[in-house]
């Protein structure tokens, strides 16, 4: 079986010399292969080249610095490690701008060569995971859902197996799983050419309730000042997604499951009925059939719209998914605050793995947000909303900080009406967002 493991080039013209850092790398395990000159090693090297080149400044023919300009022409992320007997801070200098990752003057330790070369692979390694990821989600930029784990891959054969066709659709999941998300995604495989035309149940005042959702004629009510299309109309042709439809109010539950019977609306002041072709597809944190077993959910407009039912498996669930996601975050991200996107590390990593995400891909994205701006401040495994400890400042900050989100995922992201729930001045939270690096925008849409 071929060794598909990072290599090392070693590039030297002693033998004597070569051999021995050949040795030393295979000893520490780094299967390395040596050439008496560059020419030969360059035609091995590409862009998907996984490893490290080791090479001599003095050689026959090509010289070392030569070859780093080569390499760096092919992928300026390839470590190239120059040894050289006759080097000085100069030439080391000139190397490094060239690109070459280390400069190691003869005579050097095995030790010393082997931790240099460790070190490349390692950040090589890392260089090459980031590639195969951002290659993975370039490759799937029409699919909405992101993720390679089993529970991820049946929700995306459930919508395009369900998507093309007229059926109503209920989706369920904890919030943060993206359920909007997937709404979105049924909706792109229907076909459909009219709009997606997303609600928040949870987010409306029971007093506009109906007219944002069936409309009103001039007159209806007081304040009518003229007629008013609602978002069923509105969605004539394409979807209309009720999020939160455990919350919509038990009087236009009954109205809903006319129009999901007899596909017509009647606005709020008028007894015409206006035939609508828009597909509905409802979402809920809730287990509705338990809701309508205990009498808080109708149970015929239960039935009625668990024609499919889709549900979202929580992060913790699908962990390997999470590099994928965090690949896509970080990219997002960066361009959204103008930013280089740093390298993680295994230990960024390694402490996302570890985390339970209790606000699930979300929470994911803040966290994300927070390492592409700098401000994570410390291992990502520790910066839950559950940490205790540290002084009473700190637990107080860690408080306020729950609090703020708690009311910004009640009001959707909406800093005026969050600021009503914690009863403090608009500008007094703005301050307090900025500090707590809470982005409102992070809490809209699901």
């Amino acid at each position: 079986m071929p060794d598909h493991r990072p290599h090392v080039i070693v590039i030297e013209d002693d033998p004597q010399v070569r051999l021995g850092i050949e040795q030393a790398l295979e000893l520490d395990d780094l299967p390395a292969r040596g050439f008496d000159a560059a020419e030969p090693a360059l035609a091995r090297i590409g862009p998907d080249f996984p490893g490290t080149v080791v090479c001599d400044v003095r050689l026959p023919g090509m010289d070392g610095l030569a070859l780093l300009r080569a390499v760096m022409a092919i992928d300026r992320e390839i470590p190239v490690v120059l040894i050289t007997g006759h080097g000085g801070i100069t030439m080391a200098v000139a190397a490094m701008r060239e690109g070459a990752y280390d400069f190691i003057e003869k005579p050097f330790s095995s030790d010393r060569l082997v931790e240099v070369v460790r070190r490349a692979q390692d950040r090589r390694a890392l260089v090459i995971e980031n590639r195969r990821l951002k290659a993975s989600l370039s490759a799937r930029e029409s699919v909405s859902l992101i993720g390679d784990a089993p529970p991820m891959r049946r929700v995306r054969h459930t919508i395009a197996a369900i998507g093309p066709t007229e059926a109503d659709v209920l989706i369920y999941g904890e919030t943060g799983t993206g359920k909007e998300v997937a709404a979105r995604a049924i909706h792109a495989a229907s076909g459909r050419t009219g709009e997606f035309v997303a609600i928040n149940c949870g987010a409306l005042p029971e007093t506009v309730f109906e007219s944002e959702i069936f409309g009103h004629e001039a007159g209806a009510f007081t304040g009518a000042l003229k007629r008013r299309i609602g978002k069923i109309e509105h969605a004539r042709g394409g979807t209309l997604f009720l999020d939160e439809i455990e919350t919509m109010p038990a009087v236009l539950q009954v109205k809903l499951l006319r129009v999901l019977q007899e596909r017509v609306v009647e606005r709020l002041g008028s007894n015409a009925a206006i035939p609508v072709d828009c597909r509905i597809i409802a979402a809920s944190k809730a287990d509705l059939k338990a809701l309508s077993d205990a009498g808080r959910f109708r149970s015929d407009l239960y039935y009625r719209l668990n024609v499919v039912g889709l549900e979202l498996p929580p992060l913790r669930e699908r962990k390997a998914d999470i590099p994928l996601l965090a690949a896509h975050f970080l990219r997002e991200a960066a361009s959204r605050y103008r930013l280089d996107p740093p390298m993680w590390r295994e230990e960024d990593m390694a402490g996302w793995m570890q985390q339970d995400w209790p606000g699930n891909v979300r929470e994911l994205r803040n966290a994300v947000d927070r390492f592409c701006l700098g401000v994570a401040g410390r291992r990502p495994a520790a910066d839950t909303a559950g940490s205790t400890g540290g002084s009473l400042a700190r637990q107080m900050e860690r408080y306020e900080r729950q609090l703020i989100e708690a009311a910004l995922r009640q009001t959707h992201g909406n800093v005026t009406a969050a600021a009503e729930v914690l009863d403090t001045p608009r500008k007094t939270l703005y301050d307090k967002l900025n500090r707590h690096h809470l982005f409102p925008e992070d809490f809209r849409g699901e």
